[in-house]
């Protein structure tokens, strides 16, 4: 993935660095100040381009926006979460960029080409779709906990996606995986992470995770880790179901409604 993303970028970085100096530290392909510091950029500026797009467009075509109106939801909750996410995406691009750099020199297990048919469908099994952050560390952040005091999910909290990312990084350094799958698992898991913010409670099912389950982990801090799917969670006892909590302060009132309908419609 490191390779695509400095093969695209090249123009942009060649011509920058060009027209301030001529040093081939920053001027050669290869030169390792030049590749830290375009990964580095690179995952910056892209990211902060993915986030406030793909974010914008959840806000404003898929977010329920009875959900600003919750009495939990801050009133400086939308610029409060811009910032923080903002403010965060420098960060994730310096401890992203090892990663990306140690791939790049043939560290990790990715590979361009495919020898076998079943390779595919056993990588998308066997890739850990649902490690929780809780897996990685135990210990909240201080992203986290900040961005958990807004209680209300909302698409523009999008500072704990490479939180996220960290089981896909991990995944390429302990077995193989055919890199256009890696890129596509990582961009998608980018998008998750908007998703489960964006207040349209589709599923609390006891096995797949999304925003109403998501919610509780705003609001509780302590449940609900999973990134997909509730299976860590139950193995390592952080699971909580929505529907025990609606009634108790929190956000679940479609779920609520949802539930009412299905009762009255037996009753006639």
């Amino acid at each position: 993935m490191a390779d695509i993303l400095l093969n695209l970028t090249h123009p942009v970085f060649d011509a920058g660095f060009g027209a301030v100096t001529d040093s081939p530290l920053l001027l050669d392909h290869a030169s390792t100040i030049r590749i830290c510091l375009q990964l580095w950029a690179s995952l910056w500026i892209l990211g902060s381009i993915m986030y406030l797009g793909a974010a914008s467009l959840n806000f404003f075509l898929i977010f329920d926006r009875d959900t600003l109106k919750h009495p939990k939801f801050l009133k400086n909750q939308i610029a409060r979460e811009i910032y923080l996410s903002l403010e965060s995406l420098p960060w994730t691009a310096t401890v992203t960029a090892p990663w990306f750099y140690f791939e790049l020199y043939g560290y990790s297990k990715l590979y361009d080409e495919i020898t076998t048919w079943w390779e595919i469908p056993l990588q998308i099994i066997t890739i850990p779709p649902s490690i929780s952050i809780s897996v990685v560390t135990q210990t909240p952040s201080y992203l986290e906990s900040l961005y958990t005091v807004c209680g209300v999910c909302f698409p523009l909290a999008g500072n704990d996606g490479y939180g996220q990312s960290i089981p896909y990084h991990l995944y390429v350094y302990l077995f193989p995986m055919y890199k256009p799958l890696y890129v596509v698992a990582f961009i998608f898991v980018q998008f998750w992470t908007i998703s489960i913010h964006d207040g349209v409670y589709l599923s609390n099912d006891e096995i797949l995770l999304s925003c109403a389950h998501h919610t509780i982990h705003h609001l509780e801090f302590n449940y609900n880790y999973g990134q997909y799917t509730t299976f860590w969670d139950r193995i390592g006892g952080s699971y909580k179901k929505p529907t025990e909590q609606y009634e108790n302060e929190m956000f679940f009132d479609k779920i609520k409604q949802r539930k009412n309908a299905g009762v009255s419609k037996k009753a006639n």
